[in-house]
């Protein structure tokens, strides 16, 4: 989000905002500032996102 890239919504046809999401993911859940739909809701996932908060979350269930 940082390289101020305009996103929009396929669906709606909208710009995304930035907005606080909850996820649950493999059974882990966290808060993160990501960019979504004021309409609809969707939401856009950034690779950083993947490659980042989520790798960490299935490497933590792999420790296990």
């Amino acid at each position: 989000m940082a390289d101020n890239k305009v996103i929009i919504c396929c669906k709606c046809k909208k710009e995304l905002i930035p907005k606080k999401v909850y996820f649950k993911y493999l059974g882990h859940s966290f808060f993160t500032d990501i960019l979504k739909c004021p309409d609809c809701g969707e939401v856009f996932i950034p690779e950083e996102l993947v490659k980042g908060r989520m790798a960490e979350v299935e490497m933590q269930l792999e420790d296990k």
